[in-house]
């Protein structure tokens, strides 16, 4: 397996992978929409990046670095095909995003999940995120937001 960067030919996996996960444990909500439909807009043009996971020639995961602030970052639209989970395929996912926003110069990396989504917690934890209070968010699901500070 190896962590490749989006190109527009995977737009189709980037959404077909994140409306999988989301409409299985929630509602695809306007926001994810937005950024499921064109992510080059919304996330790559303002200066963020999508990675994917490639497993011979099929995609099988996928996260997003959304930049919001002066070297700050989202981690967004982590996902991992169900026939893939297991296979520590989003804790590589979750390296490699972390890795990329270290040489971003970033300073923070932060999430919105929700707790119900325990396995997904339990990486984002082991890859350093600690709970941080809630904020204003375009989510209805949100429930807990975990921030990571990049130390260089």
């Amino acid at each position: 397996m190896e962590i490749i960067d989006f190109a527009p030919q995977y737009a189709e996996d980037f959404k077909r992978l994140n409306v999988a996960w989301i409409s299985h444990y929630f509602t695809v909500e306007p926001h994810d929409l937005e950024q499921l439909d064109d992510p080059i807009t919304h996330i790559i043009e303002p200066g963020g990046y999508i990675l994917m996971a490639k497993l011979d020639d099929q995609i099988v995961g996928t996260v997003a670095l959304v930049p919001t602030g002066p070297q700050v970052f989202e981690l967004a639209k982590m996902a991992v095909d169900s026939n893939f989970q297991g296979q520590q395929i989003g804790k590589r996912l979750g390296e490699a995003v972390v890795a990329r926003a270290k040489a971003l110069d970033g300073v923070e990396v932060w999430l919105e999940s929700n707790r119900r989504l325990t396995p997904a917690l339990s990486l984002y934890e082991r890859l350093g995120f600690v709970e941080v209070p809630m904020v204003e968010t375009p989510y209805a699901r949100a429930d807990i937001r975990m921030s990571l500070l990049l130390n260089h």
